[in-house]
C-alpha cells in the first residue's frame, strides 16, 4: 500500500509516499480503508519532534475515517463493512496518512449510516477536544453561556456546535468573513477579534460574563478571560501556549473563583467513548465537519503547511 512517512524529524520537506506492507490487525485492532484523514496542528509538532513518536519511520495523521475492513478477535461492536471514525493515532502507533490503517478498538467507533467519510476524516482532534473540554471539564450546561475563541478554526467551529447542542448560549470570536457561516452553526453571538471593545461586547453578549470560556491561545488570553468570566467561570485551555505568559491581575480571577483547566486530548482514557457521542451528533446532524481543502497523499505537505499558515473555516482532510 501507499503511506506518507517520515524517515526524520524536520520540516514538512521530509514527508515523503513510500510502498509499505498493508498492516495486519492485532486481536484488539481494526484494519480501516482510509476514506480520509484530518490533518491538525499536532500532526506538524509529531514531524518536527516536539512531541517524540514511539519509531521512526512514521506515518502522520492523528484522525481518521474509512471502512473496518478486517477486525480483530477481541474487537466488540464493529463489523467488517462498518464506517468508522478513528483519533489518537501517529504518536505510539501509526497513522492515517495512508491507504489503510491499524487501529486500536479504544480509538475508533462506528459511524451512522448517511455520515460522509471525508467529513467524519477531519472530525477526530476537533470534535472531541471539544468535547473533552466543554463537557468532561467544563460541564456545561443548558442555559449557561459558552465563550468559543476562534470559532472558525477546526476545534472552534466543532465546539460552537457542540455548545449548541448542549442548549447553552454560545458566543465566539472569528475573523468578519466567517461570520454567517457561524450563524449558521450555531453561535448566538459572533464577535471579531480584533475589535477595540471586546472584552466589554463579550461580557454584553453574554449577559454579564460567560460561565465556560474555551481558548486555544492562553498567552494571549489568559487575563481576558479572567477579566470577562463569570463569578465561578471554568476556563479550559487548549493547545500549545507559553507558560512564561501570566496574569497581569491574577486578583480578577481569586475574587471570581475561577477555575482553569488545561488538556490534552491524548489524555482521554478511553478515547472510543467521545468518539461515539462525536459520531452520534454527526448522523442527527448536530455536528457538521467543514472541509476547507482536500489532499491527496502526494500533497500531504503542503497539507501541513497549510495548516499552520492558512486561514480558513473547518478542517483540511487528506483523501488517499
Amino acid at each position: 500500500m501507499r503511506a506518507v512517512r517520515y524517515h526524520e524529524h524536520g520540516g514538512s520537506a521530509v514527508l515523503q509516499v513510500d510502498d509499505v506492507d498493508r498492516p495486519e490487525p492485532a486481536d484488539d485492532e481494526v484494519l480501516v480503508e482510509v476514506a480520509a484523514a484530518g490533518i491538525n496542528p499536532v500532526d506538524t509538532y509529531f514531524r518536527e519532534g516536539a512531541y517524540q513518536p514511539f519509531t521512526l519511520p512514521m506515518v502522520p495523521g492523528v484522525d481518521a475515517a474509512g471502512e473496518a475492513v478486517e477486525v480483530g478477535s477481541a474487537v466488540e461492536g464493529i463489523g467488517e463493512g462498518d464506517a468508522v471514525i478513528a483519533t489518537g493515532l501517529s504518536k505510539d502507533h501509526y497513522g492515517a496518512c495512508a491507504e489503510y490503517v491499524a487501529v486500536p478498538s479504544d480509538r475508533i467507533a462506528r459511524l451512522p449510516a448517511g455520515v460522509d467519510l471525508v467529513a467524519a476524516g477531519g472530525a477526530g482532534v476537533a470534535a472531541v477536544t471539544s468535547w473533552r473540554a466543554l463537557i468532561d471539564h467544563a460541564g456545561l450546561e443548558p442555559a449557561e453561556t459558552a465563550l468559543i475563541h476562534g470559532g472558525s478554526g477546526g476545534v472552534g467551529h466543532a465546539a460552537v456546535q457542540l455548545a449548541a447542542a448542549t442548549g447553552a448560549r454560545v458566543v465566539t470570536t472569528a475573523a468578519s468573513e466567517y461570520h454567517d457561516r457561524l450563524d449558521d452553526l450555531g453561535a448566538d453571538a459572533v464577535l471579531d477579534y480584533g475589535r477595540d471593545d471586546l472584552r466589554d461586547a463579550v461580557v454584553e453578549a453574554s449577559s454579564g460574563g460567560p460561565d465556560v470560556i474555551l481558548d486555544h491561545r492562553l498567552d494571549d488570553y489568559l487575563q481576558f478571560d479572567a477579566d470577562v468570566a463569570a463569578h465561578d467561570g471554568r476556563i479550559v485551555g487548549i493547545g500549545e501556549n507559553d507558560p512564561a505568559i501570566g496574569f497581569t491581575n491574577d486578583g480578577v480571577a481569586r475574587g471570581k473563583d475561577l477555575t482553569y483547566q488545561f488538556m490534552s486530548m491524548f489524555n482521554t482514557p478511553e478515547l472510543s467513548e467521545p468518539l461515539g457521542r462525536v459520531a452520534h451528533l454527526m448522523g442527527t446532524g448536530d455536528l457538521d465537519i467543514e472541509v476547507a481543502q482536500t489532499y491527496d497523499l502526494d500533497e500531504v505537505a503542503d497539507a501541513h503547511d497549510d495548516v499552520m499558515a492558512d486561514s480558513f473555516l473547518g478542517k483540511l482532510v487528506v483523501v488517499p
